[in-house]
């Protein structure tokens, strides 16, 4: 039975079934994001830091957020939820990545993640979770997509069941 989840401490793999949503906050993705986001990973491209080039050459016609400067804020929206707070192992993979619209300098953006699949791992204290994040602008155009596939705690034999 699918439900939403809610943070703020970490869920065990037991505690995930497929179909589970969660939805973060939302954040706006302002100039200085993308100017420190620049400084910082020395993607200098004109296209996100020259407002003549943009003027004249781009085909947004506006200051667009680099795609990984997206990916990053979401994976920080993600995290702060707080659902594999203590209990998210590792991050063993991402998949089927596409930004099929442009976030822009001064959009909102939100995510939901979506539980895909769930299987044991050959350690019987780990499972690998699949989850489906969606990342939506504030007028629910779609800028991110991506599957990510996580190594998880499962719950100890003597913890408290947290449904």
């Amino acid at each position: 039975m699918a439900r939403e989840l809610k943070g703020p401490t970490g869920l065990f793999f037991e505690d995930l079934d497929v179909g589970d949503t969660a939805t973060t906050m939302s954040r706006t993705i302002t100039e200085t994001d993308i100017v420190n986001f620049m400084g910082v990973s020395g993607v200098f491209e004109e296209l996100h830091m020259s407002v003549e080039y943009i003027k004249h050459n781009s085909m947004f016609g506006a200051r667009v957020s680099p795609g990984p400067l997206t990916f990053i804020v979401a994976e920080g929206l993600a995290i702060q939820l707080g659902l594999i707070h203590h209990t998210g192992m590792a991050l063993l993979g991402i998949d089927k990545v596409r930004w099929p619209a442009p976030t822009f300098c001064g959009d909102t953006i939100k995510v939901t993640m979506e539980v895909l699949s769930k299987r044991e791992s050959s350690k019987p204290d780990r499972g690998i979770v699949t989850f489906k994040h969606i990342v939506r602008k504030q007028d629910g155009t779609v800028v991110l997509e991506m599957e990510k596939v996580r190594l998880m705690r499962r719950r100890p034999a003597d913890a408290a069941v947290a449904h």
